[in-house]
């Protein structure tokens, strides 16, 4: 599917909010070159984490709510290929 996703309208904020997590991961390689607390490092990389989960949901959701209500709008082939992709995509979820 080419065109239009999901998150476009959203895309500059998700674009921030992966900025910022690449400068908490920076800064984790940081604290580990000066040889930080680990506790202080898995609490930073624990943050990471949860950012990521939460852009994930992010996306997961304008993915539901766009490209699989299209393509079940739809009906056919298309609307079961998009389902099983977000099931799929939803275990992968789970299992992270």
């Amino acid at each position: 599917m080419t065109g239009v996703r999901g998150y476009s309208a959203d895309k500059d904020n998700y674009a921030k909010r992966l900025r910022r997590i690449e400068g908490q991961v920076r800064g984790i390689a940081k604290m580990i070159d000066e040889d930080k607390y680990c506790i202080d490092i898995l609490t930073q990389i624990s943050a990471v984490n949860s950012a990521l989960q939460s852009v994930a949901l992010g996306l997961l959701e304008e993915h539901l709510s766009h490209c699989v209500s299209h393509a079940v709008a739809e009906g056919g082939e298309e609307a079961d290929k998009k389902l099983a992709e977000a099931s799929a995509a939803i275990a992968r979820l789970v299992r992270s």
